[in-house]
């Protein structure tokens, strides 16, 4: 299965890459020859924590690169009243009886503790498409699901900002 990503997700993807290229790259280098040159290698836990390090970078690399190679990309466009990839959500959750706010986000940026809610999410699927007013039901698994309401859908330029907040 392929990841579902924006052209932003994308943009942010090659940032982070040419960063991790040129900048931690190159200091990270650095940083397992200063351990290195400290004597014995295998006694040297400042050359074999540099060395994972290093190692880290260049797998994060790794997985971005293979991540934009192989993402089906998706466009954020939505009818204004409707919700839609990175609008965010006030809603009711009426099994609680309290309301909180959810940004709607790619698979790549989903963040629950942070209010970010995937399109994959079972959140994220019963509100896709849905306007003010409407009740959706939650679909969790075939023996448990519960009711939200859509109480305000705020169209937001997707800005890279990922927190949001819980009533």
């Amino acid at each position: 299965m392929h990841d579902e990503v924006t052209k932003q997700d994308i943009k942010r993807m090659e940032e982070e890459i040419e960063h991790r290229k040129l900048v931690l790259r190159k200091e990270l280098i650095e940083s397992v020859k200063e351990a290195r040159a400290h004597g014995d290698l295998s006694e040297n836990f400042e050359y074999h924590a540099a060395k994972h390090e290093k190692n880290k970078n260049e797998s994060r690399i790794r997985y971005l690169e293979r991540m934009i190679k192989t993402a089906h990309i998706i466009e954020e466009d939505s009818a204004e009243d409707e919700v839609g990839l990175n609008n965010t959500v006030r809603v009711y959750i009426e099994e609680d009886e309290e309301e909180a706010v959810y940004k709607i986000v790619t698979t790549v940026r989903g963040d629950s503790l942070k209010g970010l809610i995937s399109i994959e999410s079972p959140v994220g699927k019963a509100l896709l498409g849905h306007k003010v007013g409407d009740r959706v039901e939650v679909v969790v698994n075939p023996q448990y699901s519960y009711y939200l309401t859509i109480r305000e859908i705020i169209n937001t330029v997707d800005d890279g900002t990922d927190a949001l907040r819980k009533f």
